[in-house]
């Protein structure tokens, strides 16, 4: 089967002339449905996913200068557990009031309402750290203050990503999306860490405030199907999405597996620097680092597209089983290698399997959820992918304490290959769309 750009209907039955422009453009292009080309044949996710793009590589610019910022104020690893907390802990809490937001209120207004708080916010912590002993105290709230915004806006955005394509080109948009969030995450630092040593890191956070324009400007250009209303009030309405989970066993293990494997598998990403050091005798501020951390990333860029590109006629469900035993394997031979040339090798197949694992993982998450509770599921992923994450970092540094890297690396690789084991994503259930009420017989 193929699929064109054809012009498509909304639910009210209306035209999308956007999706008509895309047919009189790309007419004579076919693409396979489910391929990142697919995806990125319509126009509107074509123009939200580039301005994202170019956003994120302010984000991952700021990202990286506040924690070499923090540490380089203090020298104190406390202080930086601190800001990472500032930064990452709003996950936690505010997700699910950004998935009640994203699935309650307009999701463009609500998306240029937040990037303005979050360039304000940028602009007002450039302002904080241009003294050359900036107040601890000040920036730590204003770090905090984005922080909560990256909770309120990451939900919203993951809701409106899925609902730019058609179902069938949901896996391609994914996987896309995947990859630009890993993009971002290597351009950005070299960016930043370039500017910052040029000219401090008041310029990089301008810069970053700078870059929500590109998100804001290619918002305008667009038009969003309003959320679907779905009759809940009040608290119900935030804990919508703990009952679809509830609901559907697929939803609820996928979460389960985002939530565990983010906590027990991931304390890696956050002592890469104490395994470098220890294992490999590469310095955290060192030309070898930066190329380490570029590898994992790289790999992760390979790993997310591969999804949408050689593997998008593939069970997702699957892929996240072969995936998890491919992360168990290559984060036991990262962790335990002590050759820096090998390390490159291993950490660019470890980014790989580790982003392939989480791009399936969301696409068999997303693929039958109903659009009007899509926003307060993608919140709880959320929290599973992000929030946990530092919080496992913590723990696997007292590992790391008490018995070492080999120690923490093995349970990482056991819990992957026990994860690979229990989560049978297949569903259960007739294929439809999942929603609060189970899908009436036709």
């Amino acid at each position: 089967m193929t699929t064109t750009s054809d012009p498509q209907r909304d639910p009210r039955g209306e035209v999308d002339w956007e999706e008509c422009e895309d047919a009189y453009v790309d007419g004579d292009r076919i693409f396979e449905p489910g391929t990142a080309r697919a995806a990125f044949s319509h126009r509107t996710f074509r123009t939200v996913y580039l301005g994202a793009f170019a956003s994120n590589i302010g984000t991952w610019m700021q990202n990286v200068v506040l924690g070499a910022l923090a540490y380089n104020l203090t020298h104190s690893g406390v202080f930086v557990g601190i800001i990472i907390a500032a930064q990452l802990g709003p996950l936690l809490l505010f997700s699910v009031v950004g998935g009640m937001i994203a699935d309650a209120f307009d999701r463009k207004r609500s998306l240029l309402i937040i990037c303005v708080q979050q360039a304000v916010f940028s602009v007002l912590l450039a302002l904080v750290t241009i003294p050359a002993d900036p107040n601890k105290v000040a920036m730590v709230v204003v770090v905090l203050i984005i922080g909560i915004g990256n909770a309120l806006y990451a939900p919203i955005f993951s809701a409106v990503v899925p609902i730019l394509v058609p179902r069938e080109d949901l896996s391609g948009a994914i996987s896309l999306n995947s990859v630009q969030m890993n993009a971002s995450r290597v351009i950005g630092p070299f960016i930043g860490a370039a500017i910052y040593t040029t000219w401090g890191p008041s310029w990089v956070f301008v810069l970053n405030a700078l870059s929500f324009g590109f998100v804001i400007l290619s918002l305008q250009r667009v038009t969003l199907p309003p959320p679907v209303a779905t009759g809940s009030q009040g608290l119900h309405r935030l804990l919508e999405g703990i009952d679809v989970a509830r609901a559907d066993r697929v939803v609820r293990q996928c979460l389960i597996v985002i939530f565990s494997f983010s906590f027990l598998c991931l304390p890696f990403i956050t002592q890469m620097p104490t395994i470098a050091d220890t294992n490999l005798s590469i310095a955290s501020k060192s030309t070898q680092y930066g190329i380490l951390y570029g590898c994992f990333g790289l790999g992760a860029v390979i790993g997310a597209l591969s999804i949408g590109t050689v593997f998008a006629s593939s069970s997702k469900a699957r892929l996240t089983r072969f995936g998890l035993v491919g992360f168990a394997v290559m984060i036991l031979t990262f962790g335990t290698l002590h050759s820096a040339t090998s390390a490159y090798v291993a950490i660019l197949l470890l980014g790989c399997v580790y982003f392939a694992v989480i791009t399936s993982l969301s696409t068999v998450l997303q693929q039958d959820i109903d659009d009007g509770v899509r926003g307060k599921v993608m919140a709880l992923w959320i929290m599973g992918f992000g929030g946990t994450v530092p919080f496992g970092g913590l723990a696997g540094g007292w590992v790391i304490e008490q018995l070492g890297i080999t120690p923490l690396v093995g349970i990482s690789a056991v819990f992957a290959l026990f994860l690979a084991w229990w989560a049978d994503l297949l569903p259960s259930r007739p294929s439809g769309v999942l929603g609060l009420e189970p899908a009436s017989a036709a």
